[in-house]
């Protein structure tokens, strides 16, 4: 095997675990969480230890990206890396639920800088016939991980320590760190560069605001009218105002607005969005579905999502092998179907009385429909915009696909929790008070609690039966979401992948002379 081709194994192998890591760890603690709140206590704050990581990773992702493009993608993958692994050795030595929720913060930052940067190198790598097949492996990756993360969380947790969960990040890590320096190589762009400090500062003050509205809406203290919760939002909406108006006028904007003229790079952004909350929803209620339904544990309802998984694997290895065959909208549109019709089968298809194997079948054509965005939608962007641009949408389609998952939690959340108060006014005798106090209801799935309340098994199979219900009716919510992203892939116009000659080799990460992608700079680039 000559050294070149043996450097591109070894760089993807070390993209392959950054990737594999920041996407675990955004959902790996959460079978673990009730073994943590036993360990260290704070169970009044423990939301926050998810919290903290999306939103750090929110913030920091454009940021990354855009310096990335401006100064290289190796020095900030590898300090994103380094932040990483500081933040998982603090974390897995947190002695309090304060101190564990700060270092998942620093996580967060260092996963902001590896998602986007890793599929920004890999289509500086590959020359554009490969891409695809790369897209697809890596989206597959991406996906996996994702979705896996509770069932490893919850294996570790049972098998050794809830510490581990985040100490396994750092042979992960240290690996990724010496096979990028060893294998990567990219040309410095002696460009002389200016920062946009102010788009900084009113992006980074913006999503905080919205981040923190999501998070905090809606709990003890935050009503969703409280005055506190309303102002979070406005002042959200004000700063990205604010941020609109400084990118228009900036040198070097952060996020280049020009950008958005692009059919195809705003129809990815939309998708991606849309994509986000619809994967949210799947991944966080059909396990409390299967819980609450079959009487499953926390630890065995972690492995029911396998099946999505399967499906989002299989589908994002065709959705980029398939990119050159066919027009990005035709696949699209046949994403955006099986997604339409997952979604109608669990929220109008399924109830309590539905085979396992059958919702099964439900959940892995879910997963067909999710798979192709995790590698069709970087290809289709990094391929739409001039070189200097590419790290900054890579980071976008990552940013806007965590804001839908945020989003997705939340208005899912409240739609949920707003249809099971209203199921329990149908169960005769039941107090007020024991309404208000198991809220959403996911409080009924530890048989603790079930214990602690002292009520009969008839009333708790009502409870859990309007449960069922209320998850019901969000995935039949759901469905609108893949319905309005088929706007967003009509946009997406006749554009496709074409294959050309002079890609770019392993050694000529920045397009260089002869790359397919050296435009003439025009951000409009594949606008269908």
């Amino acid at each position: 095997m000559d050294k070149k081709k043996s450097n591109i194994n070894l760089a993807v192998a070390g993209l392959l675990l950054g990737l594999f890591m920041s996407a675990l760890d955004q959902t790996i603690v959460s079978t673990a969480m009730t073994t943590i709140i036993k360990k260290l206590g704070g169970l009044e704050n423990f939301i926050w230890v998810y919290s903290a990581y999306m939103i750090a990773m929110v913030v920091a992702t454009p940021i990354f990206g855009k310096l990335s493009d401006m100064y290289g993608r190796k020095r900030f993958f590898l300090s994103g890396l380094a932040l990483f692994m500081i933040g998982s050795i603090l974390c897995g030595t947190a002695q309090n639920m304060d101190q564990l929720i700060i270092y998942r913060a620093i996580q967060g930052i260092g996963g902001g800088a590896l998602m986007p940067i890793v599929f920004t190198i890999i289509f500086d790598l590959f020359p554009i016939e490969k891409r695809g097949k790369m897209m697809g492996l890596f989206g597959a990756v991406f996906g996996l991980s994702s979705v896996f993360g509770p069932i490893l969380g919850g294996a570790i947790t049972d098998n050794f320590s809830w510490r581990w969960i985040f100490f396994i990040n750092v042979p992960l890590g240290i690996l990724s760190f010496l096979f990028i320096v060893q294998a990567y190589r990219e040309t410095p762009n002696k460009r002389k560069q200016v920062i946009d400090w102010l788009g900084a500062i009113l992006l980074t003050a913006a999503i905080l605001c919205l981040m923190f509205g999501l998070e905090l809406g809606g709990t003890d203290g935050w009503a969703w009218n409280s005055l506190k919760t309303i102002s979070l939002f406005i002042a959200a909406v004000v700063l990205f105002i604010l941020f609109i108006w400084a990118e228009r006028s900036a040198k070097d904007p952060i996020v280049p607005l020009s950008l958005f003229r692009g059919r195809v790079f705003t129809g990815s952004m939309g998708i991606s969005l849309l994509y986000g909350g619809i994967m949210m929803a799947s991944a966080t209620y059909i396990p409390l579905f299967i819980q609450g339904v079959f009487h499953r544990t926390a630890t065995q309802t972690s492995s029911v999502l396998t099946p999505m998984m399967l499906g989002v694997v299989v589908s994002s290895q065709i959705g980029g092998r398939v990119a050159a065959k066919f027009r990005y909208r035709d696949t699209m549109t046949v994403s955006a179907l099986f997604l339409i019709a997952g979604t109608a089968l669990l929220g109008f298809a399924m109830d309590v009385q539905t085979k396992e194997w059958l919702i099964t079948i439900f959940m892995v054509i879910v997963g067909l429909g999710m798979g192709v965005s995790f590698s069709l939608l970087n290809m289709a962007t990094l391929n739409a915009v001039p070189p200097q641009y590419k790290g900054t949408s890579s980071s976008l389609i990552t940013f806007f696909r965590t804001i839908g998952s945020a989003l997705g939690v939340t208005v899912f959340g409240a739609l949920q929790k707003h249809a099971f108060q209203h199921g329990l006014t149908e169960i005769p005798n039941l107090s007020p008070q024991l309404a208000e106090k198991i809220k959403g209801g996911q409080a009924l799935l530890d048989p603790v609690i079930q214990e602690q309340m002292h009520l009969s098994k008839e009333v708790i199979s009502q409870l859990l039966g309007k449960l069922a219900d209320s998850i019901l009716f969000i995935f039949q919510w759901s469905v609108a979401l893949p319905v309005l992203a088929l706007f967003f892939v009509f946009l997406l116009g006749r554009a496709r992948l074409e294959r050309t000659q002079g890609a770019p080799g392993a050694n000529g990460p920045h397009h260089p002379k002869g790359s397919p992608d050296q435009d003439k700079g025009d951000p409009q680039l594949n606008r269908g």
